[in-house]
């Protein structure tokens, strides 16, 4: 019976994190046709580098008050406001939130945009001995900067329609952005005397697009409210109580990829921080289709499983989307590190992005993906403490792997350049991990039972076979740079086909079948 009723929300959960997925896949395909735009136009020149340290900090502050703390710790307490209040509540709950998270983001734009050079001595201390770069990067802020508004408000549409399983729309609305960049890029940039100019533009113009996209299914459930302020309302006082320590450790990888820029632009000559932004955006794209959609669809059921005591329960969910994200993203990082060569030739060498940018970025890409699924994982785990309302212990756990990052940046930084700090991203990925790992086992919300045991060794035979055939079936460098993009594309679509269908296969040979995600 336990079985029938886990395999029922495991099917449910799959359902929702296939449509999340779906909607992610859309946007990180047309992230990727950005990127490839990117390379092709700007490669890793010094306006590339000022355009990506710019667009870096108030992406990262969208990461903490968008996606990050304030969802973490909206969604859990909506949850509760959805259990026990009225709709006329709700609404005016939502309402106060609004006010007051428009009233510290409008103060947060005023404050980035009047102290931008500031911000980008602070940022990109590298860049204060050189005038040129130095100013493009003020004047890219001052115009990025109002974005962190507009992005944070679209998220908290999300998170309100996310709650409701109307986990498409927010999914989608990251395709806006980037096909608005595409065409920047494209079409616009030619017009400006310093085209980057036109990539800052045309990110406020999609963040007023995406805000606009959620707006109407929010009026469609009757949840399209005007904004109030009121401080002292119980469910607002929730929130930011919630949110004061979850600002801090959701975000530990984006604070470290924040670190590493900062360090990458006090490397000598052009182009570490383009390396590790292209690099980073690939990694970005299995860790968005899986680890976020996983983890966006698992926080509301979590918090919904707790607030209605259904202990077991949520220890089984927690398991399935563990499980769900091993089996996926293994394979994932395998790919990333064999295929690292023809990933970046096929999507980024051309036009400004010449072949010497190809081993750099390779070399940045391999380290990132050491850690790829430590960053799945810690989606989901965070998920567990904050569904619980428990946000001291996960702060706990960031500062050791915040501190962790910056040792490890400073003693691989001189060795390996660039390389140095995406391998010590990696590495303070996999000890948040582990102790986000130890703290739910050691309150016995977390279970690894022998099932795990036979799990692991099933997709381990499935990835050793998997590496084995496309190492096997892998070309030399110097012939994939002689390649046409044809050939390129179609070869690195076999290479990928092949790889996933073996990995399946001996999945099932092992003795895998898909009801053995629910432990």
């Amino acid at each position: 019976m336990k079985a029938d009723v886990g395999l029922q929300q495991d099917t449910k959960l799959l359902r929702s994190s296939v449509i999340t997925g779906s909607g992610t896949l859309c946007s990180r395909i047309f992230g990727m046709v950005r990127e490839v735009v990117f390379a092709a136009i700007f490669g890793d020149s010094a306006a590339a580098d000022a355009f990506f340290v710019a667009f870096r900090i108030p992406n990262f502050l969208r990461r903490l008050f968008a996606e990050g703390a304030f969802s973490q710790a909206f969604v859990p307490v909506l949850a509760e406001y959805r259990n026990q209040h009225t709709k006329e509540e709700i609404r005016l709950f939502l309402a106060h939130v609004e006010g007051g998270l428009g009233l510290i983001l409008a103060l947060l734009t005023v404050v980035g945009v009047t102290a931008a050079p500031l911000l980008a001595g602070v940022f990109a201390p590298g860049y204060l001995d050189d005038g040129s770069k130095f100013s493009l990067l003020v004047d890219l802020l001052r115009v990025t900067f109002p974005y962190i508004l507009l992005i944070s408000l679209t998220g908290f549409a999300g998170a309100v329609l996310n709650s409701y399983g109307y986990f498409a729309v927010p999914a989608l609305t990251p395709v806006l952005l980037n096909v608005v960049l595409i065409g920047a890029a494209v079409w616009i940039s030619p017009m400006f005397n310093e085209p980057a100019l036109a990539l800052a533009w045309g990110v406020i113009l999609a963040g007023l697009l995406q805000l606009m996209f959620q707006l109407p299914f929010l009026a469609h459930l009757k949840l399209f409210v005007c904004p109030r302020l009121n401080w002292s309302h119980p469910g607002v006082s929730k929130v930011i109580k919630l949110m004061l320590p979850v600002l801090f450790s959701v975000s530990i990888g984006q604070i470290g990829l924040l670190l590493d820029t900062i360090l990458a632009t006090s490397l000598e000559g052009d182009g570490a921080v383009s390396w590790l932004y292209y690099s980073d955006r690939l990694l970005e794209l299995p860790l968005g289709i899986f680890g976020v959609a996983i983890a966006t669809v698992i926080l509301p059921t979590l918090s919904r499983q707790h607030s209605t005591g259904q202990a077991e329960v949520f220890d089984d969910t927690l398991n399935w989307g563990l499980r769900v994200l091993t089996i996926l993203g293994l394979p994932a990082m395998a790919a990333l590190l064999v295929l690292a060569e023809p990933l970046v030739i096929t999507l980024y060498q051309r036009g400004q992005f010449g072949p010497d940018s190809v081993a750099p970025t390779v070399g940045s890409l391999r380290s990132f993906s050491l850690g790829l699924l430590a960053f799945m994982w810690v989606k989901v785990l965070a998920s567990a403490y904050f569904s619980r309302k428990d946000t001291k212990t996960p702060v706990r756990y960031g500062v050791i792997a915040l501190v962790s990052n910056m040792v490890l940046n400073l003693l691989l930084i001189f060795p390996l350049g660039h390389i140095g700090l995406a391998l010590a991203t990696a590495m303070s990925a996999w000890v948040n991990t582990g102790l986000l790992c130890y703290g739910l086992m050691r309150e016995k919300v977390l279970h690894f039972n022998y099932s795990w045991l036979k799990f692991s060794i099933q997709c381990v035979t499935a990835l050793v076979g998997m590496i084995l055939l496309l190492c096997w079936q892998l070309d030399t460098v110097e012939n994939w740079l002689a390649w046409d993009e044809l050939q390129r594309v179609l070869q690195l679509a076999w290479l990928v086909v092949s790889g996933a269908v073996t990995y399946s296969v001996l999945l099932l040979l092992t003795g895998f079948r898909p009801k053995h995600l629910y432990p």
